[in-house]
This record gives structure tokens, sequence and C-alpha cells, in this order.
């Protein structure tokens, strides 16, 4: 049924993986699936942000992340699953949705936090990406 399973993670929160990647091992082993794993860096928001940082510094951010993204996999993915490392950059919901599409992903994973009030204004990412994703989406809870 799934051929292709993107798991959104965040490097920084164990949380947004804790429950999401047993999940996404355990449907990637029932249907023979091949896992990309996604991890985004925010981007600066408005540019003005970005000149405060040193020359050079996104483009260290952007290796750092796959060099953390690598071990990460290495250390929580069993050796056997096939599986592929994605990061991207800018804003996380579409960053996600980007690379769902880039990958042909056919089912999408990825934890959500119960909602604040706050959330139900600005919308968490876990809703954005269930919202607007072309393929089916399974959000974890925490």
């Amino acid at each position: 049924m799934y051929k292709k399973i993107l798991l959104a993670v965040d490097l920084g929160e164990p949380s947004s993986w804790a429950k999401a990647l047993p999940t996404a091992l355990e449907l990637g082993r029932t249907f023979g699936a091949k896992l990309h794993v996604v991890s985004v860096l925010p981007d600066f928001g408005m540019s003005i942000v970005g000149s405060f940082f040193p020359a050079g510094y996104e483009k260290k951010a952007l290796a750092d992340a796959e060099s953390a993204l690598r071990a990460f996999v290495d250390k929580n993915v069993p050796a056997d699953v096939k599986m592929t490392c994605n990061v991207g950059h800018g804003r996380v919901y579409e960053e996600i949705l980007a690379t769902a599409k880039r990958v042909g992903a056919d089912l999408i994973v990825m934890a959500a936090h119960r909602p604040e009030n706050k959330d139900f204004l600005l919308g968490p990412n876990a809703a954005r990406v269930a919202r607007h994703a072309e393929c089916t989406v399974v959000v974890v809870r925490q």
C-alpha cells in the first residue's frame, strides 16, 4: 500500500520523533516501504535578521544539520531499513510538503503536540501539512 514513507523530525526536540519514528518503522516494515527522513532548518524569516550572522553561516548550518541528521538515523534507524536523509531549509511545513512531493512520498508520518489556544489561530506545522499534503498523513500524538 505504501512504498515511500516520509518521517519529519526536529532534531532539537526528541518528542518530535519518540513515537513517530517507531510508527514509521512499523509501517515501513509492514508495507516494505522505503523511509525518507526529513529535518528542516528554519530560515531567518526577515532578510534583515540574516545580516546579523557571519558570512557562510547558513551554508555551515545546513552542513551541520545534515551531519546531525545522519548521526540521528545511524543511532535510531536499524541498518536493515532502506532509507534516505533529507534536510530542508525554510518554513517547516512548506519544506515537509516539498520534500514529500520531491521523493514521491505516499505517506507522511509526523508528531504533533497537544494544541494550545494560539495553535488554533496560527496552525501548527502538523495541521498545515495534513491540510495541504497530496498524500496520506499520520499524525502521532506525543
